[in-house]
């Protein structure tokens, strides 16, 4: 008995050694493990900054970030209402990736998805006014703008060839200095209202006013690209990104069978 006593005491007495040698550094009590260390050197080696990374600067980030964190919980920051509305944001990401990170790994987009795709939404080359309204803007606010851009669309319809020099003087954006010209944009980077009025239109066509989340715009389509002109890179992401959110969309409404919801909007 008393032998076994002796055995079990020189393993104890072992564990905090061979601990030890797992730990780079402690802060007030706690421990940096020498792997949290070399996971997080080895991600600091490969963004290029002004810093020289070396193993002593890696230390000191750590050892800042414990220090940080451990004044946060001290003065209750970490119960702080914000605070927690993020910790939530990153647990709601991270669960979502987590449960359907394999799911988008299975995801591809064929050279003809990405042709069919681009014959029902093509990119286009456009210039606009716009008569910004805030995001809740008041009826009369709303009916001041519906008028000057009405005003201005008569104009237009008599003088076409005057829209890069209205845009120039009425535009208020910061592309009003080059005739309101945004260049081409594929329809992911436009409003939906936006696009939806210049789609199968040709090019010169200037529409009547449209009314998106920023405010009333006047669009005029200066150009359109052919299927060999644009990225297919580009493309391809668009149609992934799709399929993403189909699956994301898709996922939710499962998770929702489940659960007990009430709505009071």
């Amino acid at each position: 008995m008393k032998k076994l006593s002796i055995v079990v005491f020189a393993a104890m007495m072992a564990l905090p050694v061979f601990a030890q040698k797992d730990v780079v550094a402690t802060v007030n009590g706690r421990n940096i493990t020498k792997k949290q260390f070399e996971d997080y050197h080895l991600q600091n080696l490969k963004f290029v900054g002004q810093r020289k990374i070396t193993k002593e600067v890696s230390l000191q980030d750590l050892i800042n970030r414990e220090l940080g964190i451990q004044k946060a919980k001290k003065t209750g920051l970490d119960k702080d209402p914000e605070v927690i509305n993020k910790q939530e944001d990153i647990l709601f990401h991270a669960q979502t990736s987590k449960d359907l990170e394999n799911e988008f790994k299975k995801i591809v987009v064929s050279d003809e998805e990405v042709k069919k795709y681009y014959e029902d939404s093509k990119e286009y080359r456009s210039a606009h006014i716009l008569y910004r309204l805030r995001a809740e803007p008041t009826p009369d606010e709303v009916k001041a703008a519906f008028a000057q851009s009405t005003a201005l669309y008569a104009q237009l319809q008599k003088s076409p060839e005057d829209f890069a020099k209205m845009a120039n003087k009425f535009s208020q954006t910061s592309a009003a200095p080059v005739g309101g010209d945004l260049g081409f944009q594929p329809p992911t980077r436009l409003a939906p209202e936006y696009y939806e009025a210049i789609k199968g239109q040709k090019v010169g066509y200037i529409t009547k006013p449209v009314r998106s989340q920023m405010g009333y715009h006047i669009i005029k389509v200066l150009g359109v690209k052919s299927y060999d002109q644009i990225d297919k890179n580009l493309y391809k992401k668009i149609i992934y990104d799709k399929k993403r959110d189909a699956l994301i969309e898709n996922y939710f409404k499962n998770l929702a069978k489940g659960a007990a919801i009430k709505t009071n909007l």
